[in-house]
């Protein structure tokens, strides 16, 4: 049995190893605390992806934005994807911080994710504006 809150039976038992010190920088940081979606980020985020590759397939065959298709996929999967991106984007920047006092290359590195999933939600709240008024 483990105290780790994300512990569910029949999971194994992971020995979570410390940072150890060194002239080297680790090569990872342990994550300290989940983040809100991560029992269900696969799921919804599978959701999402099916949604979305309906919606770019029957744009690529030339049905209109008007199409109740396309409008029923940007009403499931635009809240889906921007919802688990945004799940992402909180696990990117909390990687970030936990690497700055480490590294500072690789925290700035993270950072350019969060922007990236950002960009992302940005980009696909427009299609999905542009599909809903269509």
């Amino acid at each position: 049995m483990t105290d780790d809150p994300r512990y569910e039976p029949g999971m194994p038992v992971l020995d979570r190893q410390a940072i150890h010190g060194g002239n080297r920088a680790p090569d990872r940081i342990p994550e300290t605390q989940p983040t809100p979606l991560q029992r269900h980020y696969i799921n919804l985020s599978a959701i999402a992806l099916v949604a979305g590759a309906i919606a770019i397939t029957a744009i690529e065959t030339g049905t209109p934005l008007s199409s109740p298709i396309l409008k029923l996929c940007a009403l499931i999967g635009t809240p889906l994807f921007v919802i688990t991106t945004a799940d992402a984007a909180l696990r990117f920047y909390r990687s970030a911080k936990a690497w700055l006092p480490v590294d500072r290359g690789r925290a700035l590195f993270r950072l350019t994710w969060v922007l990236a999933a950002l960009l992302g939600i940005g980009v696909v709240l427009g299609f999905a504006t542009v599909i809903l008024t269509a």
